[in-house]
């Protein structure tokens, strides 16, 4: 079975007539939870573990532990603007922890349960975080590195378990016993500080971007699109991106909230056998996959509707190219044209495809979602020629000169970065690409050192930082290694001490140490898959060192030089 054809692309008059309504007040809370609460049969979240747990969660349920919950933070000390770190991973008490942190206007800061102690205590110090939510999947780390985070007064862990090393933790359980099931929320306006959210370093150490209440809203034209126009009766939502990260809370979980569709929880690890069983069980409609993980769905079932009864109407991809040998699979395997969408954390979902009303090509990042100004500019802020690489960049103002509602407010404590972020009016990305004539982007890499890897953002400064703790490391840069599988791996050229042991075996056993080195202090997916060793790195007269030279010369030896 072919692709469903696309009707007559009708994206000129959906650009054209669409207008923000962005209300003066507003609250996540309200909108992704307590609108839905009084209709009991309304389900938010169907959940399941890897080690076989199960739940379902109604948006009532939802309601009742996120206000128990609001009133634990308010006990502790919690109020207005106050950061609250969330290292959950995906889970229904990760739901209850942002409607809880909105509805009392507290700051929700989702924090990857990967982070090594490293990763977690520039993060908590940095946003100077009053209380953590946490279960045993990170517990660990954040005990090892509390005592240099001062500002971090409490600590709640569920699913901990109790013991000398824990005495200083309060049981999740035990806290919402006691609370009270019933809290006014309070009134927040729509520029009103949310979610803050850490990009990774390029240049320097990881920045929080800010992101306001409205900016919920500002994400909802790419949602629909990119989902075929989302909601449809019987939708139901899946993806295994992350909560933590801007994919998995703003691409998934808080816009299937929005709309009151249930959008299915897995907690464990992805495999393509995991994801294509998830599909069937919870009779999935709607998901958003990396292109990594179509890859690897790709390979393990070229034909999966022989062996699962599929219900799938709309696959959003981001991440990194999907490129067109998945795109086809997409078509021939799904029965589905997969839509590429591109946005980054300081303004989401800005770019992308949306097959059930306009055509897609394969290759291409898409078009600018209605209610989004996109071009691409050159390094003085003027408008590229068709055809011509630039950065792709978003205006403050739609084509009506509303104000876009997808900004971030700024980055945290950083005046100087966010003023970097934009010329006038124009929000950089960072991103090159170019424009045909008919509006569709087409990528062609990073403005900056950023660069992903399995569909993760990977930004060369932590890890460098971090390989340079190591006593034998004398400097290192982090580039990436084209790879057909992840796109990139993280590759890592290193100087080392003159006093260092060299040698083919003591090559391998340094490199292996360094590996585990970062492997232990960051997320497993930074540390170096690759190491080179050095004699010196190449530099500028200013004394930075020259990516650039490395990753061209990764590209020559695999071929694409």
């Amino acid at each position: 079975m072919q692709a469903r054809r696309a009707p007559a692309d009708q994206y000129e008059q959906l650009y054209r007539e669409f207008r923000w309504h962005v209300p003066a007040d507003f609250n996540i809370a309200r909108a992704c939870c307590g609108r839905w609460a009084s209709e009991p049969e309304r389900i938010a979240i169907h959940y399941e573990s890897e080690d076989g747990d199960q739940a379902v969660l109604s948006f009532g349920q939802l309601q009742e532990q996120a206000n128990r919950l609001s009133n634990v933070l308010r006990k502790h000390g919690v109020g207005r603007g106050d950061r609250v770190a969330i290292v959950l991973p995906q889970r229904p008490e990760t739901a209850v922890a942002h409607i809880a942190c909105h509805q009392l206007g507290a700051v929700a800061m989702p924090l990857s349960v990967l982070f090594g102690p490293d990763a977690l205590e520039y993060r908590l110090q940095d946003s100077e975080a009053k209380l953590a939510l946490v279960d045993s999947a990170g517990y660990a780390n954040l005990a090892g590195i509390r005592s240099n985070c001062p500002d971090l007064k409490t600590v709640i862990g569920l699913d901990c378990a109790l013991d000398a090393g824990t005495e200083e933790m309060l049981d999740w359980q035990r806290e919402m016993q006691g609370a009270r099931p019933r809290f006014e929320p309070v009134d927040t306006l729509s520029g009103d500080a949310a979610i803050l959210i850490y990009t990774s370093g390029t240049t320097g150490p990881p920045k929080g971007a800010l992101i306001p209440q409205s900016a919920l809203i500002g994400n909802l034209t790419g949602f629909v699109a990119s989902q075929n126009w989302f909601p449809q009766e019987g939708d139901v939502l899946w993806s295994p991106a992350d909560w933590a990260w801007t994919g998995g809370l703003m691409n998934a979980l808080l816009p299937a909230l929005y709309f009151g569709r249930p959008i299915v929880g897995y907690r464990g690890r992805f495999s393509a056998d995991t994801a294509f069983r998830l599909l069937e069980k919870y009779g999935v409609t709607n998901t958003f996959l990396f292109p990594t993980a179509l890859k690897m769905m790709m390979k393990a079932y070229p034909e999966p509707r022989r062996q699962f009864d599929l219900k799938l109407r709309a696959v959003m991809s981001a991440g990194e190219a999907v490129g067109e040998t998945v795109f086809r699979w997409g078509e021939s395997a799904l029965g589905i044209t997969i839509n590429e969408m591109f946005g980054q954390t300081e303004m989401n979902y800005i770019v992308g495809n949306s097959a059930a009303r306009w055509p897609a090509r394969a290759g291409s990042m898409g078009r600018a979602y209605p209610g989004h100004r996109v071009a691409v500019i050159d390094d003085d802020g003027a408008l590229a020629r068709a055809g011509q690489t630039g950065e792709v960049a978003v205006h403050r103002f739609d084509i009506h000169g509303d104000p876009d509602p997808v900004f971030f407010l700024g980055y945290w404590k950083n005046p100087d970065a966010t003023r970097q972020k934009y010329t006038g009016d124009w929000c950089r990305t960072g991103d090159l690409a170019s424009m045909d004539e008919d509006g569709y982007l087409w990528y062609q890499g990073r403005a900056d050192d950023m660069f992903k890897a399995a569909g993760y953002r990977i930004g060369p400064s932590e890890i460098e930082n971090c390989l340079v703790q190591h006593p034998s490391v004398i400097n290192a840069a982090v580039v990436p290694k084209p790879d057909s599988e992840r796109g990139n791996l993280v590759k890592a050229f290193v100087v080392l001490t003159p006093d260092t042991l060299r040698g083919p075996q003591a090559d391998r056993e340094l490199t292996r140490q360094l590996q585990e080195h970062v492997r232990g202090k960051l997320a497993p997916y930074e540390y170096p898959k690759e190491i080179e060793f050095l004699d010196e790195l190449p530099m500028t007269t200013t004394g930075k060192v020259q990516r650039r030279v490395l990753r061209e010369m990764e590209k020559a030896r695999a071929g694409l030089g």
